[in-house]
């Protein structure tokens, strides 16, 4: 069986920050840490970044990598009788999973409202992006008439 692909859950958190909109906070905290770290990390050296800016116990960061794991966010080996922990994903390719599941789920409230409020709260917060959303359009566009 080919290995599962990891997917952020399917609840959005609106009022959460950065990727803990689709993950639990400290999930994402430990995701950030592994992402910024060397390829591979010992769950020690993972709570000693994370316990910096968060209180938190070794067993719970612990728990929060095997969890990871199981949700195929990590993978783990044995290291001299020690797990390391490395990330299936860069962090770019998981911003892109995510966000494409956002927006499957909220096209399902229907592509003409979720486009229209899209380009709305887009000029309004990023107006500098809607030149480029235009032309990646523009370029689907195209690509779709070549086939």
């Amino acid at each position: 069986m080919p290995p599962r692909r990891p997917r952020p859950t399917s609840t959005v958190r609106l009022d959460a920050e950065g990727i803990a909109k689709v993950v639990g906070d400290l999930e994402a905290r430990v995701l950030e840490v592994i992402w910024g770290g060397p390829r591979e990390s010992s769950a020690r050296a993972v709570h000693e970044a994370v316990k910096r800016d968060h209180d938190v116990a070794l067993l719970t960061v612990v728990t929060v990598l095997n969890k990871l794991v199981a949700k195929h966010f990590l993978a783990r080996k044995k290291v001299d009788g020690v797990f390391h922990y490395r990330a299936t994903l860069t962090r770019e390719a998981f911003l892109a999973q995510a966000s494409r599941q956002i927006v499957e789920g909220i096209l399902a409230l229907g592509p003409d409202a979720m486009a229209a409020s899209f380009i709305d709260v887009l000029a309004e917060q990023h107006p500098d992006t809607l030149a480029e959303l235009s032309a990646l359009v523009d370029r689907r566009r195209r690509e779709q008439k070549a086939r």
